[in-house]
């Protein structure tokens, strides 16, 4: 699994976090949350910065990090489990 760093700049939860991961997922999470009009950066050689300014926000930011980041097989193990609950 690929190492992700988030660091957040505020104690608030509307602040300033620094994503360091991957380029390619860094690339891929950045056009993400922009769909998602959730304000970030994204400069070349440099980490993902990410403006949360809301919970929604903070839920969503995790989703898209998990969607590219985890294995094939973690998210297998998960729908499987989901399904499992479900019944």
């Amino acid at each position: 699994m690929r190492g992700i760093i988030l660091k957040s700049f505020s104690s608030e939860v509307e602040a300033l976090h620094t994503v360091e991961m991957d380029w390619v997922d860094r690339w891929q999470v950045y056009q993400r949350l922009q769909e998602l009009d959730i304000p970030c950066w994204c400069e070349t050689n440099q980490p993902l910065k990410v403006e949360i300014s809301n919970v929604t926000a903070a839920i969503q930011l995790r989703s898209v990090i998990r969607q590219f980041t985890i294995s094939r097989q973690e998210m297998i193990y998960i729908l499987e489990d989901c399904w499992q609950n479900k019944a």
